[in-house]
């Protein structure tokens, strides 16, 4: 063999070592093992994998079965003291009798005005099934962005204790909605303190204490309250409720609030003294507002009975005028108010909101 053959033969070696040296470590010289799949684990070449579709509550329309009327008949109106002829002056004209639970605190506790808390009358009507309570403020809009709750006491044996409140929250709208209605009962007999007729403060109770109503959520009847709003010109908030739940004899009055909003402190003239509480009548020795400020609240109305007139809370038989007083005038007196037959070494008073049992010192 010649030189250059052998020369050949060698750089063929050489080069076939090279490559053999070049390839990835590990590779397999055989084929991999197919391990054959059980049938009774696979799943199925026709099924595919169950999804389960979410579960979708019914929305508080969809669970109604009766709603109020949209264009209820009105009623004859209730008039409540307004501060607003008076509000440039951070006072309100006078209407708020402190020991009788009559409160006109339309004002914030720096004594800044607030219209959309200011009750200027309220009226009741009914229908077949349904009572409406329409409350005209002086103010247009009950989502004033101090969160404003409205609410409608009742009181069905007329003693001056409140037996339910139905007690609405913003948002409202001007559709009828019960999701931001609750109604709430007093079980124990103490939203007065311990008695209608004055201030017990300071009282420990625990006021409206029992929730009856939800909204509708949950509850098992879903309709007995509403709300709305701008209902009318008369109807600034408008409530309606079912008489199969209220019945048809209570005395009625309604209520504003824009701080303390908390149903188991009603009354709130039993949770304060007066001079804790201030006032929002200038020439009152606790003026200005203290403790208590930013709820407007009214006398009561009788319904489906003839008061004897001198049940707590009454409304009197004369709405009070609605020109504002000077600082010092006295308030009108009504023709005269009708005997107490209760009150012993007293009179029965006209108090600048209506007829109450005061005590006569000789």
């Amino acid at each position: 063999m010649n030189k250059n053959k052998r020369l050949y033969i060698f750089v063929g070696i050489l080069v076939v070592v090279i490559l053999a040296c070049n390839m990835p470590a590990g590779m397999p010289t055989t084929q991999p093992q197919i391990v054959p799949i059980d049938p009774s684990i696979a799943p199925s070449a026709t099924s595919a994998p169950v999804v389960e579709a979410p579960t979708v509550s019914p929305t508080v329309a969809e669970i109604h079965t009766q709603t109020p009327s949209i264009s209820p008949s009105g009623g004859s109106s209730i008039y409540d003291v307004e501060s607003s002829g008076t509000a440039a002056e951070r006072r309100a004209p006078y209407g708020d009798s402190y020991n009788i639970n009559r409160l006109e605190r339309p004002f914030l506790q720096d004594m800044t005005y607030v219209s959309d808390l200011d009750i200027a009358r309220f009226s009741v009507s009914q229908d077949e099934a349904w009572f409406y309570v329409s409350i005209k403020l002086t103010g247009r809009d009950p989502n004033n962005s101090l969160g404003i709750n409205y609410g409608v006491e009742i009181d069905v044996d007329h003693d001056g204790f409140g037996d339910y409140i139905i007690w609405a929250h913003p948002p409202y709208t001007t559709t009828w909605d019960t999701v931001n209605v609750r109604i709430f009962a007093d079980k124990n007999h103490n939203t007065a303190g311990l008695s209608a007729d004055k201030s017990d403060a300071p009282f420990d109770a625990d006021g409206y204490e029992t929730q009856i109503f939800n909204g509708g959520m949950g509850d098992a009847d879903p309709d007995m309250a509403w709300v709305r709003m701008n209902a009318g010109v008369e109807a600034t908030i408008q409530f309606s409720f079912k008489k199969s739940w209220s019945g048809a004899v209570f005395m009625l009055g309604v209520i504003s609030d824009g701080d303390l909003k908390d149903v188991t402190k009603l009354d709130y003239v039993d949770r304060f003294k007066e001079e804790e509480a201030g006032s929002p009548v200038k020439d009152k020795a606790y003026y200005p507002l203290k403790a208590l400020f930013a709820v407007d609240n009214t006398c009561q109305e009788a319904f489906g009975f003839k008061p004897l007139g001198y049940e707590s809370k009454l409304c009197p038989k004369e709405p009070p005028p609605q020109q504002p007083r000077q600082p010092g005038e006295e308030p009108p007196t009504p023709v005269s108010c009708p005997p107490h037959p209760t009150c012993t070494g007293a009179w029965s008073v006209w108090h600048e909101d209506g007829c109450w049992c005061e005590e006569i010192l000789y």
